[in-house]
């Protein structure tokens, strides 16, 4: 036992003592990292990421397996990368020093908050923007809804006008009535809310797009593409319901139509509030036994 004792205690004495510096740091780099994941997750820089973990990973496989040419060229491109995703990324980059320079860098830190709004998409708001859709659609009103999901829209809500109001059909009928403000763009509908409207959206470069389809579609394609959003397109030719998801489009006939797509919003809602339903019951127990 005393030959056990004295093992760990020679093999504790090897362990580096932890200072009031040392904690000072890892709270800092904490906080830089949080700051930079926040920031990359509200930007296109997302997918970026996304794209150099699996060049990483590539890069791996490449040194494990000594493919020699592969990993000469990849240190060959690694710095002109660098170069070409700073020069890509320079208006999000460039935003973000913006940002940092113009706010309290500890509110969202000490709120642990991604800055969205929790408020579910509910069944009420289904049916508020199924019939704002088709009572448009009777009278040739055009209009762009887009539905965030998983991907934040913040980059894309920040070229509109902020609303903040509960999602019912006279107020999205109103925002793209002819001649008001706020009918020009796209409206962002996060939650039951209609974020902002007069919104921009990437246009889409697919070639094989319809001549027949205007800017709002190839607008409505484009956000689908560089998101999992779900964008509704009234006509304002035609009066016809289309639907851009995963960089496609799908023609709506009828008001069930539209509700079956949008209840996949809700369902995926509902898939992502799980894990804070489950946190906060673990909460309420752990108060329960004390």
């Amino acid at each position: 036992m005393a030959n056990f004792l004295e093992g760990m205690y020679s093999w504790v004495s090897f362990i580096p003592r932890i200072s009031k510096t040392n904690l000072v740091e890892i709270v800092i780099i904490a906080v830089l990292l949080y700051e930079v994941l926040t920031w990359i997750m509200n930007t296109r820089a997302w997918t970026l990421l996304k794209g150099i973990v699996v060049i990483l990973l590539f890069y791996v496989f490449a040194y494990v397996f000594r493919l020699d040419n592969i990993f000469w060229i990849l240190n060959k491109i690694a710095t002109p990368a660098v170069t070409m995703a700073i020069v890509i990324f320079q208006p999000e980059l460039r935003k973000a020093l913006e940002q940092l320079g113009s706010k309290n860098p500890f509110t969202g830190i000490l709120t642990f908050d991604d800055g969205r709004d929790n408020s579910a998409f509910t069944e009420k708001t289904i049916n508020e923007v199924v019939k704002a859709t088709f009572e448009m659609a009777k009278v040739k009103t055009g209009a762009l809804m887009v539905i965030e999901r998983g991907d934040s829209l913040k980059e894309i809500e920040r070229t509109g006008i902020e609303v903040g109001a509960i999602v019912s059909s006279q107020l999205l009928i109103n925002i793209f009535e002819h001649n008001t403000p706020l009918h020009d763009g796209a409206v962002v509908i996060r939650g039951n809310r209609v974020a902002a409207a007069t919104c921009y959206l990437p246009l889409s470069d697919n070639m094989t797009i319809s001549k027949d389809l205007g800017t709002r579609h190839r607008a409505a394609l484009g956000v689908s593409e560089v998101s999992d959003s779900v964008t509704i397109v009234v006509s304002e030719e035609t009066g016809r319901v289309t639907v851009a998801l995963e960089g496609g489009l799908k023609r709506i006939l009828d008001a069930d139509g539209l509700r079956s797509v949008l209840a996949g919003v809700k369902q995926s809602e509902e898939e992502g509030s799980r894990f804070r339903l489950l946190k906060g019951r673990r909460k309420n127990e752990g108060k329960a036994t004390k």
